[in-house]
């Protein structure tokens, strides 16, 4: 899978925003730790999806007022900058980017050290537009080996907001979490169904909606009325 495949089959910005969201809850439901996923409504102007896996492989998806921006980083990626002295990024990343979108490229968060842009993945979508954008003409180099699951660009890692995102989750727990989830548990957060102590504990026994309470509003999905 490369940023073309990917952009082929994301869903619509709305869609995607959800999706971002069901995973921080489930994520805070499931572990309540260091978030693997995580959402920021106050990510400057801005609100974003994240996902970080802790060992240097990280996404966002930052949902501006002109529309959205994906980032990928994938450290083990041939395309990473750091493999170039000057930390150029990969030919043609960011070709026919919008200029609304200029200022994804300044941000600190997607920065190294030095305030450079690092990437090895870039995609985007004007509101008004009726797909999914990767940078104009990019070669991509070979991948790693047979089990590279990622792609060369670690575009792959964005998987799990493509369609079936239930069966997803529900593998990623059962292979980072080694925990068995109910689909059906899981289908309840991803169709933004208003939470109950019921809902999550059939995800968390020792979990209930009072303790989860500040950040499941923090993150801006429903909760339930008594």
């Amino acid at each position: 899978m490369t940023a073309y495949d990917t952009a082929a089959e994301l869903p619509s910005i709305d869609v995607l925003r959800g999706r971002c969201k069901a995973l921080a809850v489930l994520e805070r439901i499931v572990d309540g730790g260091w978030p693997y996923y995580a959402y920021n409504r106050a990510w400057g102007d801005d609100e974003a999806g994240l996902m970080h896996t802790g060992s240097g492989d990280e996404w966002a998806v930052v949902f501006t007022a002109d529309g959205a921006f994906i980032r990928v980083f994938d450290h083990e990626s041939s395309m990473t900058p750091y493999l170039d002295a000057d930390h150029e990024l990969w030919p043609g990343l960011l070709d026919g980017l919008p200029a609304v979108f200029r200022p994804q490229i300044e941000e600190p968060a997607f920065g190294d050290g030095e305030g450079q842009f690092v990437a090895t993945a870039v995609l985007w979508r004007l509101s008004g537009d009726d797909r999914w954008h990767a940078g104009d003409g990019i070669t991509f180099p070979p991948l790693r080996g047979p089990y590279d699951d990622t792609g060369p660009d670690g575009s792959g890692m964005l998987e799990i907001l493509l369609d079936d995102i239930v069966g997803r989750y529900v593998k990623f727990a059962q292979d980072y979490y080694g925990i068995e989830l109910d689909p059906t548990a899981v289908e309840h957060v991803v169709a933004h169904r208003p939470l109950t102590d019921i809902a999550v504990q059939a995800l968390n026994p020792e979990a209930t909606v009072a303790r989860l309470h500040k950040d499941i509003a923090a993150i801006g999905y429903p909760i339930a009325t008594a």
